[in-house]
Formats: structure tokens, C-alpha cells, sequence
């Protein structure tokens, strides 16, 4: 199959004031994609647009809630003010929450699925009808490594990317035929600022939280450029299943091998790594 040809193609990407977001909108503008960032962090907004901006590139800015219905439901036709069309969506917004299923309040574990799950499909239903427009398009869905495995403290966070990856999967097989390309991708432990702006769970103290938050960020190594350049890559290419980082491809390979005593195995070989 041919690779996506990138330039000139208008992409829709949310969470795109830091991290992996500000970094996919980096590569794709090197490649000549025209873009339509959306955020709730106006000021990250304007320093991506600052940071990626050359001669003849289409930069729009939105600020968007990806948890609003009402705002996703209106964003496609703000994007058409600026935008011809559509081409590629990258649905990469997503917020953390740690904690146990025990500790976590119904009401937190509600917000993180309203972000990270509910805003892809949200998201996804506003803008198909631009994406089936096009005559090669590709829907991006940010999973997780807590995609493929599930760890103990992150009930949350890995049943909405779990439900992310389902959702992709089924989409993918639904939208066969069509113009339309689906990628879900599984990033590992990328340098980012996720995990510092956590949501802390009630059912954990302060203390506990930040002892919480060193141990994990020792795991948060790939910068987000390299992450952002290998997701692009892999849009390119048009791969159903982008693992980033060998974190994330030695957790795919695991589950494999044990999809039910994974959790073992990996403790037994953390020490090591």
C-alpha cells in the first residue's frame, strides 16, 4: 500500500499545547500538512503555533473541551472557517488519574472517561463526515501502553484506553472499504507532563502522591519529539497498531505470551530494565 502523502493534508489535532500533541503537530508541519490544533491551554496553544510555523503552513487555533458535547459538536464547522476540509484527526487529548479503584471517587473516575474516552468518540462522530469527504483520510486514536497491560493504580486511566483501543479496532473493521484509515496508538513511558498534572485521587495523601509520581516518572524517557516523529511515521504508513517505544513493544510482546499473568512477569523482570 502506498504511504500517506502528507502534504498539503489539513490535520485536526486535540491536545496539541504540549507533549505528544505539540510534538505531532511538529512533524506533521514538517511534511507540509496544514493544521487545526485545539486545546484547553490557550497559552501551550500559541507556543506550538510559534514553535512549528513556516512560510505557506495553515494554522489554525482552537480552544476546545474535549469532555463538552456541545463544543465538539461545534468544533468541525469552526475548522471548516479556516479549513477547506478535513483530512487527518489525531485524537490525542487525555488527562491522569492515579489511585486505586478503591480510592478513586466515582465522580474522578467519571472526568477521566469523559476526556479520555468520550472525547475520542465525541470527536470521531463530529468529524467522520469531513474525514468520509476526503478521498484519503486517516482517523489516529491515542491508547496506551495501560492500553495492552493494566497495572495495579491505574484502573482508571487503562479501562478508558482499553476502551479506546476496542473502539478503534471495531471502527477499523466498520470503515474497511471506505477512504478512511484507522491508527491506534500505544505510547510507553514518553517525557511528558502527564503524570505530574494527575489528578490526585482523596483517597491519597499528599506524601503518598509524590512518592507515587518519582517512582513512575523514572519510567518517562523518550522525548516527545521522537514520539511525535515515530506516530507520524506510522500514519504514514498507515499501520493499524503504532507501539512507541520498546516499553510499550516488550508489553505488547508479554501479553502475548501471558495475557493473563502478565502482571507477574513484568515485576519479575522490572529490576532488570
Amino acid at each position: 500500500m502506498a504511504l500517506l502523502r502528507l502534504t498539503g493534508r489539513t490535520a485536526v489535532i486535540t491536545g496539541a499545547a504540549s507533549g505528544i500533541g505539540r510534538a505531532i503537530a511538529s512533524s506533521l508541519a514538517r511534511r507540509g500538512a496544514h493544521l487545526a490544533l485545539a486545546d484547553v491551554n490557550d497559552t501551550g496553544l500559541t507556543e506550538t503555533a510559534r514553535a512549528i510555523a513556516a512560510p505557506g503552513l495553515r494554522i489554525s487555533l482552537h480552544h476546545l473541551d474535549v469532555a463538552s458535547r456541545d463544543a465538539v459538536a461545534a468544533f468541525p464547522q469552526a475548522v471548516l472557517q479556516e479549513h477547506p476540509g478535513v483530512d487527518i484527526l489525531v485524537n490525542n487529548a487525555g488527562v491522569a488519574l492515579g489511585g486505586t479503584f478503591e480510592q478513586v471517587s466515582e465522580v474522578d473516575f467519571e472526568w477521566l472517561f469523559e476526556i479520555n474516552f468520550w472525547g475520542v468518540v465525541r470527536m470521531t462522530r463530529a468529524f467522520l463526515p469531513l474525514l468520509h469527504a476526503s478521498d484519503d483520510a486517516h482517523l489516529v486514536n491515542l491508547s496506551s501502553i495501560f492500553g495492552i497491560i493494566a497495572p495495579p493504580g491505574q484502573a482508571a486511566y487503562s479501562a478508558a484506553k482499553f476502551a479506546v483501543r476496542g473502539f478503534s479496532q471495531a471502527l477499523r473493521h466498520e470503515l474497511e472499504g471506505t477512504t478512511i484509515g484507522v491508527s491506534v496508538v500505544h505510547p510507553g513511558g514518553v517525557a511528558t507532563s502527564i503524570a505530574k498534572n494527575a489528578r490526585p485521587p482523596a483517597g491519597v495523601t499528599r506524601e503518598q502522591l509524590e512518592r507515587n509520581l518519582k517512582s513512575f516518572s523514572k519510567s518517562l524517557r523518550m522525548p516527545p519529539e521522537e514520539a511525535g516523529e515515530i506516530i507520524v511515521k506510522g500514519i504514514e504508513r498507515r499501520s493499524p497498531r503504532i507501539l512507541v517505544g520498546s516499553d510499550a513493544k516488550l508489553a505488547a510482546a508479554i501479553e502475548r505470551i501471558a495475557p493473563v499473568g502478565h502482571g507477574r512477569l513484568i515485576r519479575h523482570l522490572k529490576p532488570k530494565s
